[in-house]
């Protein structure tokens, strides 16, 4: 299995084979194709072509397939199917944490009639169990296949187990050692497993030494831990410290990767989830909050600018886009700075030891952009009145840009709100109106 970059000629090849009904052809020509693949196909082809190719697969690949699909093409794939059939021709070949995945997307009703379907209890009752977990916490992405052994037994009986158990498992990362009370106590090496008499307890040779997580982490620390420690695969426990699933280093950048696009569109002020895809309607409504909140703000600067009467000082106006056009770039700058460090908790100063150190960056490069823009204004001519207002003022937006931008998104945190939300339209929009007032107010002083 391969992967296989998909250009229009391929795609365009499989939908002409599809519609002259030559799906044997169609199956020998995607066989060695990565299910990633696979599914890239799928949303590039019209629906009914999707729809026929999916049910062609056999049904452990058309499993796999199905859970790398974007989310609404995989609604709109899987509509067909029947509770029965989604449970023994796909949620029976998928491991436990990608079952509950595309579980909890379906209607209520259809979750009941799937896992009352399913033919093993036990699957029946793991996946039910992690769809219990809330959104974003290790418990809701944890995987229930692992391989585990009793701190008591003996090596030749860890084999025979490891054996057994692993059947369910696809890629063993790790052998947990428990209690008798299934505590999670450490993990057995391979290494040691191999090189020690058989006769010889796991107690004596299991390393005690484990970073865990517990089932109500945020996916945010798993994620930091995993990178921190650079791990394949953590254990996951109750606050009792059993030992309730494992999650692997993919499954947590799954859902980080959503969690970074959601910051990304909040950024850009987005307000909710959306695609390029979507409809114009929910496209227009996500975009219409902050484009409503921007409109605000150039109302609010208007009346800043009616405020002190641009009349009176009309050679100004050639300079309000720069003033307000800097603002917002060292705001967001400095935002962006700051949303990042707490992202990769390196954030390890304090609110003022940050502000005082933005306090200084910011009057670094206010004197470097207020020098050359003076000596720009006196090449082009104009009133040294001028030439000096615009450039105290670019110190004083600057300095001020950079502060806010570094205090709202700490203020944000501290407030347990998410700080990405700092870096979109409301950090420009109020350096545009702070930074005409502040324009204004310096001209007043020296105009």
């Amino acid at each position: 299995m391969h992967t296989k970059k998909l250009n229009q000629s391929i795609v365009d090849r499989i939908s002409e084979l599809l519609e002259s009904s030559s799906i044997d052809r169609v199956l020998a020509e995607i066989e060695e194709f990565h299910p990633e693949d696979v599914a890239e196909l799928l949303e590039r082809l019209d629906l009914e072509q999707a729809k026929a190719l999916l049910y062609a697969l056999p049904e452990e690949r058309a499993a796999e397939v199905i859970v790398e699909l974007d989310e609404e093409v995989r609604a709109s794939l899987l509509q067909e199917y029947s509770g029965k059939e989604l449970a023994q021709e796909v949620i029976e070949n998928l491991d436990s944490d990608d079952a509950a995945d595309i579980i909890s997307e379906l209607p209520q009703e259809k979750i009941h009639e799937v896992l009352q379907s399913l033919e093993d209890p036990d699957q029946a009752r793991e996946i039910a169990d992690l769809l219990n977990y809330a959104e974003d916490t290790a418990g809701s992405i944890m995987a229930k296949e692992l391989v585990k052994v009793n701190a008591s037994w003996k090596l030749m009986r860890c084999l025979r187990e490891m054996r057994r158990q692993a059947e369910k498992v696809d890629q063993v990362h790790a052998i947990y050692v428990v209690d008798d009370d299934d505590r999670l106590l450490g993990t057995l090496s391979l290494k040691k497993l191999l090189t020690t008499s058989t006769k010889t307890p796991v107690s004596e040779v299991y390393d005690r030494k484990i970073i865990k997580v517990t089932t109500d982490t945020h996916v945010e620390e798993v994620a930091r831990l995993m990178r921190k420690y650079d791990l394949v695969v953590i254990p996951v426990v109750d606050h009792e410290g059993r030992l309730m699933g494992r999650i692997t280093f993919d499954d947590v950048m799954d859902v980080m990767k959503e969690e970074a696009e959601r910051d990304y569109q909040m950024a850009s002020g987005l307000a909710q989830d959306v695609e390029s895809a979507d409809s114009i309607f929910a496209l227009s409504k996500a975009r219409l909050p902050w484009l409503l909140i921007g409109m605000l703000g150039g109302v609010i600067s208007s009346r800043v600018v009616d405020f002190f009467d641009i009349s009176q000082y009309p050679e100004m106006a050639a300079f309000m886009p720069l003033i307000a056009a800097t603002g917002g770039n060292v705001g967001v700058q400095s935002a962006a700075l700051v949303v990042q460090s707490l992202a990769n908790d390196s954030f390890n100063e304090s609110i003022l030891q940050k502000l005082l150190k933005d306090l200084g960056v910011g009057l670094v490069t206010a004197l470097v952009c207020a020098s050359l823009m003076f000596a720009v204004t006196a090449a082009l001519g104009k009133p040294f009145n001028l030439s000096i207002t615009v450039s105290i003022a670019l110190v004083s937006v600057i300095v001020f840009a950079a502060m806010f931008g570094t205090l709202v998104p700490l203020t944000l945190n501290k407030l347990k709100i998410d700080p990405a939300v700092a870096t979109g339209p409301f950090v420009t929009t109020t350096n545009d109106v702070i930074g005409l007032f502040i324009y204004f107010s310096v001209a007043k002083l020296i105009m």
